[in-house]
């Protein structure tokens, strides 16, 4: 399926392989968050609804005496997080209003805003922008696009972008700018499977780092993560040979990798694992390094891929016993595989229990349960789960939630319950996302629904969305199979107006065209 929504890619590689290595970085100025705000509410559905693409934003904000402040603007720019399109003629109107002064901040979420969807010409314009209207830039704006380049395997930009950051930071020399920050640029790398390109970067420039086990377990983590255990060994020893002590982060990473990363089947491979898990934990404490509560999610996530629920349970309670709490990570692992054994009673037993100690579920908690509805066709099961999420006695259901809802009910056939659920995500403001619009578009090309494909693929373009290959070549393919060559032609006639055409607002900006 083009979208993934796997626990695994959800819950660990963003719960806990990155608090492994990120938690323990330089701490970095982060974005704001998303706070009440009737005017910025106000703001983003005015535009939303409204917004021409084709045309300037300022009329119909004066219409509506709208007073923008910094805090507004950044509000109302989390709110466009899905429309850069939107949010870059947002950003124009606010640029020309007299009083208004754009701060780091404002710069910082639009740069995010169109690195999300590859704009980076326009990125790098308004890092230049900022730097003629004296507007600080801070490592903030660079990670923001570095990062994005990296996730769309642009390495070589990305390292570049870095080497050169040091002259928008005044206030850092370039060494101080590789000492402080290098971590970073290495994480990044090693998160999105880069790690070849890491360790070369690594090995060229260490002449001018500090060495230490920060850096190191970076490396290790990143060759794990593309399951070469020996790299990782061999980096783990570079380690020790340097008189470097490794810490729980290190050995959790290792242990991540060894668990994890190795297949369990055929029979016999499961037992192994857990013997150099076991391993791993003895040099542990021969160190004087205490297991923690991410070691033993570590070795739940084993058991829960193998699918023993029992095992699970019965390590569950080894942690209680040693006076380790378990949380949300370890938690939402042994629910998941009491789900995925179709236990879900079990399930639903132990979320009590986790609530009752305190421990607050998030929305990969109750995926663990609607992956389980979507697998038995449960339609009822998940709307029910789902209206409790939806009244407020549970956490507010992501964006990956509505998805794996979408991707069901569209499955089943189910199209007015899935537009239902289209609207409350849009309402919610939590998508939709790329994800969002590719299952929805393949949904109704599936069943042969093409003027509604047709409607949300031009939805998507005009929101600053860049449709993936596979799903333009699907909905030309279908129209061309329906005899519906005309629809064709006009789809076609408006994709080319976006891409040359665009309102004056646009015009400064190289943006690339919304197609391939």
């Amino acid at each position: 399926m083009l979208v993934r929504l796997g626990f695994r890619s959800l819950l660990f590689t963003k719960l806990h392989i990155r608090f492994f290595c990120s938690s323990q970085l330089h701490p970095m100025a982060s974005l704001p968050e998303l706070e009440p705000s009737n005017d910025a509410d106000l703001i983003s559905q005015l535009l939303l609804q409204h917004h021409n693409p084709f045309h300037s934003m300022e009329s119909s904000l004066q219409l509506h005496g709208i007073s923008l402040t910094p805090f507004l603007i950044h509000q109302t720019f989390l709110r466009l997080k899905h429309s850069s399109k939107i949010a870059l003629s947002f950003f124009h109107y606010s640029l020309n209003c007299p009083h208004l002064h754009l701060d780091t901040t404002a710069f910082n979420l639009l740069i995010d805003n169109l690195c999300k969807v590859r704009q980076f010409d326009v990125a790098w314009q308004l890092i230049i922008q900022m730097d003629q209207k004296s507007v600080k830039t801070n490592f903030t704006t660079f990670y923001l696009l570095i990062r994005r380049l990296i996730s769309a395997g642009l390495t070589r930009q990305a390292i570049r972008t870095f080497s050169e950051m040091h002259v928008f930071l005044d206030e850092q020399s370039e060494d101080q700018v590789w000492k402080d920050y290098f971590y970073y640029l290495l994480d990044t790398l090693c998160k999105y499977g880069y790690v070849k390109v890491a360790t070369e970067v690594f090995n060229k420039e260490k002449w001018r780092l500090e060495l230490n086990c920060k850096l190191y377990t970076i490396l290790i983590y990143g060759w794990c993560k593309v399951k070469n255990i020996e790299m990782a060994r061999r980096f783990f020893g570079e380690l020790l040979d340097k008189g470097i002590d490794p810490n729980v982060v290190s050995y959790n990473v290792l242990l991540n990798g060894i668990c994890r990363r190795a297949s369990l089947h055929p029979n016999g491979r499961f037992d192994k694992v857990i013997r150099d898990a076991e391993k791993v934990f003895d040099e542990m404490c021969e160190r004087g390094v205490e297991p923690d509560v991410t070691s033993y999610s570590i070795l739940l996530h084993v058991y829960t891929r193998a699918h023993k629920p029992e095992l699970s349970l019965e390590k569950l309670r080894i942690m209680r016993r040693k006076g380790i709490c378990p949380n949300i990570v370890t938690y939402t692992s042994v629910i998941k595989c009491l789900c995925s054994c179709g236990r879900i009673e079990d399930a639903e037993l132990l979320l009590e229990q986790m609530v009752s100690n305190g421990v607050t579920p998030t929305s990969a908690t109750y995926n663990c349960f609607f992956k389980e509805f979507k697998g038995r066709k449960d339609v009822d099961g998940a709307l029910r789960l789902y209206g409790k999420m939806m009244q407020g006695s549970l956490c507010s259901p992501s964006v990956s939630t509505f998805n794996i809802l979408l991707g069901m009910l569209l499955k089943l056939g189910r199209i007015g319950l899935a537009r239902d659920i289209w609207d409350d995500m849009k309402d919610s403001g939590a998508g939709p996302d790329l994800d969002s619009y590719t299952l929805l578009i393949h949904g109704f090309c599936e069943k042969q629904k093409w003027k509604t494909a047709c409607e949300f693929f031009m939805e998507m373009i005009e929101k600053g969305f860049l449709p993936q290959k596979v799903t333009f070549e699907t909905l030309y393919r279908g129209l061309i199979q329906a005899n519906m060559l005309r629809t064709w032609r006009r789809l076609k006639k408006r994709l080319d107006e976006e891409s040359i055409t665009f309102g004056s607002e646009f015009e400064t900006y190289h943006l690339k065209p919304y197609r391939r």
